[in-house]
């Protein structure tokens, strides 16, 4: 009978060192976020750095990598963010809410937006309840530091974000910001890396596209055809003037907007296209008054036929008008488009006397949504 030994030799690597965190020495970065989306589904949030992103981290405490805490440009002006430009020593857990001016690119529209940021401390080995990491989120301008089981912390991560109710600030539109942040060990040192972050949202909006009537608000326009009377030449005529403004749910860059006027009483018989009628009834010439639709769109006048869609180009270079329409918590700008409704002169005599009443029917058609 042959016996074989065999000797099993064991190599016991102690946990916390097995999975030690990585020598990581500061680095500046510069992220681009361009996100798209509508307003019907706003994202839940926009993460800049994922929770406990190193910053900084070597066993070395006199590295000062448990120290590092970010800071930015200016503590009064937004463009860039607006928080602490240097260390605030604040003790306790917490975290920094940075104010960030985003801008709408064809509007000019500015809106201040809150970006969330937090700390989270590490450690050498598992001081913390058998972790590496202190289990309390820290300010992001306090390079305090707490201890745990009488150890410094020894490297930082970061966490930054913008909340889903943040961005439900934001109108349709292009919007643009850039977030910078230096990074410091030293309370009155020099940066050692800067993070740069640069978003650019594209936001529609496509279920609030609307025909905005500004002097009506919710109530459905009422309009006169404002006809005077001319005793020398006996002829009765008129101009009345409707503010219109189009909303096209995508920060007024639709390619084109399409804008049908109708007469609601149907195709009409007369030459101009439009017609109100006697309101007594009757269907002849002298129970009709005729008269014509245009609409102005960036200084162009243009006729507006009975029932057909007028094509409107160069929206992203008209002056834009800025309204808070109905049911929306932001103004927001939409593309004038005035309608003039003229009365040619026509002779008194030629109609009944009495009162006279019609309906107009405006649609607006909107490109296809962008991908």
């Amino acid at each position: 009978m042959r016996w074989l030994a065999v000797l099993l030799a064991v190599l016991l690597v102690p946990a916390a060192r097995a999975q030690a965190l990585p020598l990581t020495d500061p680095v500046g970065i510069v992220q681009e976020h361009p996100l798209a989306y509508d307003r019907s589904g706003v994202p839940a949030s926009i993460e800049l750095l994922a929770p406990r992103t190193l910053l900084g981290y070597s066993a070395d405490p006199a590295r000062g990598y448990g120290s590092i805490h970010l800071t930015c440009r200016s503590a009064t002006d937004a463009e860039h963010g607006r928080c602490p430009t240097a260390d605030t020593g604040a003790e306790g857990g917490g975290r920094t809410g940075i104010a960030l001016r985003f801008t709408e690119r064809r509007s000019g529209m500015r809106t201040e937006i809150t970006v969330t940021g937090s700390l989270q401390r590490a450690f050498a080995d598992r001081a913390c309840q058998n972790d590496l990491w202190h289990g309390t989120d820290q300010p992001l301008s306090s390079r305090y530091g707490p201890e745990c089981a009488g150890q410094p912390p020894t490297g930082t991560g970061a966490a930054l974000s913008i909340a889903g109710n943040e961005l439900s600030r934001l109108v349709a539109g292009r919007w643009e910001a850039e977030l910078v942040l230096d990074l410091r060990t030293e309370a009155n040192g020099p940066a050692l890396a800067t993070y740069t972050f640069r978003l650019d949202l594209d936001i529609s909006d496509r279920d609030a596209a609307s025909i905005y009537f500004p002097a009506f608000d919710l109530a459905t326009p009422q309009v006169g055809l404002n006809l005077h009377y001319d005793p020398i030449s006996q002829t009765v005529g008129g101009h009345a003037a409707l503010e219109m403004c189009l909303y096209d749910g995508a920060g007024s860059q639709s390619d084109y907007l399409g804008v049908t006027v109708s007469d609601s009483a149907g195709p009409s018989s007369s030459a101009s296209g439009y017609s109100v009628w006697h309101a007594d009834g009757g269907d002849d010439p002298t129970q009709r008054v005729d008269y014509t639709v245009t609409l102005d769109h960036g200084g162009a006048r243009l006729p507006m036929a009975n029932g057909t869609e007028q094509m409107l180009t160069g929206i992203d270079r008209v002056r834009l008008r800025l309204v808070a329409l109905p049911g929306m918590s932001q103004p927001v700008f939409c593309v004038p488009t005035p309608l003039s409704l003229d009365t040619p002169r026509v002779p008194i005599s030629s109609k009944r006397p009495g009162h006279y009443r019609g309906g107009l029917r405006v649609e607006l058609r909107l490109p296809p949504s962008r991908p």
